[in-house]
Order: structure tokens, then sequence, then C-alpha cells
């Protein structure tokens, strides 16, 4: 088998190549190149290596046709477009942790900057004066500190605030009231926290909803003499309404790591702005960031090339290197599944529910529903795969559920699969056997057992004797062998299912001429 191959395209910690090289992926490490040049070159890599000098466009996926996976060591993936590496099919993964520390820190030692204006005292004592009465800072301590954003960063900063003996608020549409809790922080939303808040600091991403979100509006909103700290992302802050703010003196001071354009040009309106600092995109820079990030990455790529594992994905159920090897099995069955059903069931399709029962219960569904996404998408794409299937479904306005079952049922574990269609609900259900073999075991509420593997032959009739024999005679007389033979009914003389797995497709004529014969409802030719 031929070992993957990974590019690190832009300047990252020796320690990422050597990993790659002690799990057997080879590696090339070439930095500094133009996008012209990548896109010559990116075709040879399954890997892609990258911190924020790489672009990853449109134009480079397309000529990545190799590529399974990008890795930013980093937390932003403003460089890389996700939507068009989702169609295309890569992972993109960032690496959230290696830095949280580190970022977290930057934004204390920032809110200590500006609340005793250390920046400002270093340059005026250097220039040989002595301004004590000039330089009257405040206190931290019983200080309210408003935190937009309380995920990995922000409960580091707030845990740190809170040892400072500062009270934190906080506004995260994704935290919980148990959490917040745990952390000690007070939930509030976002008009509350502005009002209450003498430091803001930010630890959210910038997406649609997160941009400006200090805007000229809100910052009227906050606190009069308010301090705001930015370390996360340039976009977050109205910067011209964050001027203005400092210049009135609403705002009491600001201190921004991270800008709208970076680098920011020389004359940039908040340079030479009364009570403002600014560090050049600092947060994750230091020595123990660099070497972690840089593990991370290499660590994260390899787990994906060589074991499926997926974590700290963007665009795909993450899936541990541990975890891989127990859903492997239930993804193989789900993706069989969702190909069954997306190969019989014609209409459009409006919902597909996913649920798992007994030992699949237990486990992660979020890459079952991929891999059912996966086969079920196949019936519009032959390059399909668990990243760009659920793109395909939302395309096409699949309403998409998952349901676990705390019960008991006729199997030690069960996936389901059920789609709305124009003529009612369609479900196809399997298991497990030896916690290991895929097992069709109902269809369209028949019970049938029988493996889904390479080319079958799926028929509808009417259950009455002598129609085995009949089915038998003209695939024999058809030169077509017979692999597996598996029947289910409803009841006695009513609706059967037939499932025949052969050892050729069945050619056209054939499904014709079975269609003839008495009894028969529904012909089909599968593949798997």
């Amino acid at each position: 088998m031929t070992a993957p191959k990974v590019l690190i395209s832009d300047k990252m910690d020796p320690k990422a190549a050597e990993i790659f090289r002690e799990r057997g992926i080879d590696v090339d490490v070439i930095t500094g190149k133009t996008k012209e040049e990548l896109i010559a070159m990116i075709g040879d890599y399954h890997g892609l290596a990258i911190r924020s000098s790489t672009k990853v466009t449109a134009d480079v996926l397309a000529a990545a046709t190799n590529l399974k996976v990008v890795g930013r060591a980093g937390i932003g993936v403003d460089n890389v477009d996700i939507p068009e590496a989702s169609k295309k099919g890569v992972i993109v993964m960032n690496t959230p942790f290696g830095n949280s520390i580190t970022t977290a820190e930057h934004a204390i030692a920032m809110m200590f900057a500006l609340a005793r204006q250390i920046p400002e005292a270093d340059v005026s004592t250097q220039a040989g004066k002595w301004e004590k009465n000039r330089f009257m800072g405040v206190e931290l301590t019983s200080k309210t500190l408003g935190l937009i954003g309380c995920g990995n960063i922000g409960s580091i900063v707030a845990e740190r605030a809170i040892g400072l003996r500062m009270k934190v608020v906080a506004f995260d549409p994704f935290l919980t009231p148990e959490r917040a809790i745990e952390l000690g922080v007070e939930k509030a939303d976002l008009e509350t926290l502005l009002a209450k808040a003498d430091f803001i600091t930010l630890h959210t991403p910038l997406t649609d909803q997160t941009r400006n979100i200090l805007s000229k509006e809100n910052l009227a909103k906050a606190k009069k003499g308010v301090r705001i700290i930015n370390c996360a992302r340039g976009g977050l802050i109205d910067e011209a309404a964050l001027k203005e703010a400092l210049e009135s003196g609403h705002v009491a001071g600001a201190a921004l790591d991270v800008f709208v354009q970076e680098p920011p040009a020389a004359d940039h309106p908040l340079f030479g702005t009364p009570n403002f600092i600014c560090t050049p995109h600092l947060g994750a820079s230091t020595d123990e960031a660099q070497v972690n990030v840089a593990i991370q990455v290499a660590e994260q790529l390899s787990d994906y090339l060589l074991t499926g594992g997926i974590t700290n994905a963007l665009n795909v159920p993450s899936l541990s290197a541990d975890e891989a090897p127990k859903l492997r099995p239930y993804m193989s069955l789900a993706e069989k599944l969702g190909s069954l059903i997306g190969q019989l069931a014609h209409d459009n399709l409006t919902t597909i529910s996913i649920e798992v029962e007994g030992a699949a219960a237990e486990l992660n569904i979020k890459p079952i529903t991929a891999a059912v996404l996966t086969g079920l998408m196949r019936r519009y794409s032959e390059s399909v795969n668990m990243v760009n299937a659920p793109h395909l479904a939302r395309e096409r306005g699949l309403d998409i559920r998952e349901v676990r079952h705390d019960r008991e049922g006729d199997y030690q574990t069960l996936v389901r699969v059920t789609v709305a269609t124009e003529q009612g609900d369609r479900s196809v259900a399997g298991t497990l056997f030896g916690n290991n073999e895929p097992r069709l075991v109902e269809m369209f509420g028949i019970k049938v057992e029988a493996d889904l593997d390479g080319n079958m032959l799926y028929i509808v009739n009417e259950d009455a004797p002598g129609f085995i024999g009949r089915i038998g005679s003209a695939l024999g007389d058809a030169g077509l062998n017979i692999g597996t033979f598996h029947l289910g009914r409803r009841a006695a003389g009513g609706e059967a299912v037939l499932l025949l797995s052969i050892d050729s497709a069945l050619p056209e004529p054939m499904l014709w001429q079975l269609c003839q014969l008495p009894g028969v409802k529904t012909v089909k030719g599968l593949k798997f």
C-alpha cells in the first residue's frame, strides 16, 4: 500500500514533519509558494498542513484531485474555503486547543496593560520623563468582566479573571446554564453584558452573526468608561465606531491584537488614538503554542489518513482514533442502508430519519448519520463521501432527523433508516452479526435477512407456489448465477420480497423479462 503524502506549505515547528515521518507518511516541507505554484503541485498530496499564509481557495481545491484533508495549525480558518472543501469532499480540521492558554493569557495581559496604561507609561519613562500623576490606573479586583464568547478560550479567561477577584458575565448562545454555574459566571444576553461590564473581551469566531458584534449601536449601549480587548478575530468590532467612542471618552481604552485587514495600513485610523494599544496578532505567539499546534495538526492528519480518526473537524462529525474501529462496522451498515433506500425510493424525498437502538444508541450517532447520507446521496453523485454528503442533502432540502431509543428490541443493536415519500414512509433496518458483519433485517415492514453486497436483484411479488422456481429458471436460462437467496413476506399468500445476489449485473432486457412473470410487481437491479 502506498504511503499517504502530506505537504506542509507554511512555516511550522519541525516536530510536525517528524511526527508524519515517524508514522510512515511521506511529507514535503515546501513553504512560501505562490498560489499558482501551489496549484501546480497540490495534486500529488493527500493531506495539506497550513498556518495562516496559505490560501486554500476554490482554485486550489479544484487542482487538489487527491486531497482528503486540510489541517490548520491554529484556530482561525479564514484562509480556507470551507464550503468549497465540503463540496469536494475534503475534511477541514483546526487545532483549537494548542494555543488556547496562550491566547487567553494574552487577553489577560492586554487587560492589565489597559488598566495600568503600561505601554504609554513605558514610552514616557524611557523618554526621560517621570509622569506619575499622568498614569492613574484602575484595579481589576471587583470589576465586572464581560465575556463575548465563553467557549474553550473564553472559559480559560473566565477562570483567570475569577482568580483576580473579578465578576464575570458571559454572553454565548451555546453556553448552558449548567456550564455557567460550573465556571462561576453569570450567563446573560448581550444588552445586559454591555450595561454591566467594566471590561469586555471577545472570544468568538467571526461569522455572519458575530461580524461587528460591537457595532456603533452596541458600543453606545456599553457602560461609560468600558475598556475593550479583542484577541479573537478582526471584524468583531466596528473599528471606525471604536475610534469615535475612544475619542469621545465613552470607551476608556481599547486593546486589539487583531484587525479587519492584517497587517493594517500604516495610516490606520486607530493608530495614535488616545488610550489605544495594539499588538501584531500575537495571541498564539509563544514557544509552547507553536510546538503544540504543530504536534496537534500532524497527529490529527496522521490519524485520519492512517486510521480514519477525525478530530476537530469543521465540516464533518469528529471521530476519534479510539472510536473509529468501533464505529467502522456501523458506518458500513449505515452506508449500505442509505444506498439501499436511495436506490429504491425514487420519489422526491423530504425527510430522512436515522434511528439507533441497543448498542448503537450508546455510540456517536453523527458519523452513522453521515454514512447513511453518503449511501443515499450516491443516487446523485458517484464522488460523494461523508464530507460532502450532508452538503448535498441540505442542497436538496432534506430534513435530517436523528433518534436514539433507550429500549430493548429483537436485536442487540439496530440501525433504522426511514424516508418520507409521496407514497408514504419507506423504512429499512439492519444489524451487525458477530458485532462486525452488516446485515439487513427488515425492508419496508417485511422481515428479511440479507447481506447487502455486490450486484443484487430486488423483487416484490405475490406469494404463490412455483414463483421461486420460475425466477431460478429465468435467471439460469440467461446464464446468471445466483450467489445468495433471501426471502421475506408479510403473510402467507400476501406480498413477498426477494433479494438475490448475482455474479454480474442484470442486463436491462432481463429486467423487462422478469417483470412479465406472473405475480411480479417490482423488479430492480441493485449495486453495493
